[in-house]
């Protein structure tokens, strides 16, 4: 079944706040081949870590399947750079959705905020999602 064109415009916030802690960090750097030491700079990738928890959340409240969903693109724009203490908030709105050749293309961004509410960036992501035929479901 398609996705609601409706969706345009609602917001999805992640279920809790994120700590970005050194173990945290070191976790994230090691899973992702991340080159450094312990005490170097968050990686520029981390807030995906955030934004995909606010992604669950949407996928979640329109039942649609994590496994029909193919990341199509991912950009990050930052207002500062990520440290060790921060605590992060994420909230993802869908921006814009289109179907084509049986395909949702929908189109997200995820607001990421310190605790003072302060944007510190937003993630931009491309999701195609294959509702699958009604018969083979």
């Amino acid at each position: 079944m398609p996705v609601d064109p409706s969706l345009v415009g609602r917001e999805f916030p992640a279920p809790a706040p994120l700590s970005v802690t050194p173990e945290r960090v070191s976790a994230f750097a090691a899973a992702v081949g991340h080159p450094g030491e312990p005490g170097d700079a968050v990686p520029p990738t981390f807030p995906i870590v955030l934004a995909f928890d606010a992604m669950q959340a949407f996928l979640d409240a329109e039942a649609i399947d994590l496994h029909r969903i193919v990341h199509g693109e991912q950009r990050f724009a930052y207002a500062r750079p990520l440290a060790v203490g921060d605590e992060l908030a994420a909230t993802l709105t869908v921006t814009g959705l289109r179907q084509i050749g049986g395909a949702d293309i929908i189109a997200t961004a995820s607001e990421i905020t310190d605790a003072t509410g302060a944007v510190v960036c937003t993630g931009k992501a491309t999701l195609v999602h294959s509702a699958g035929s009604e018969a083979g479901q």
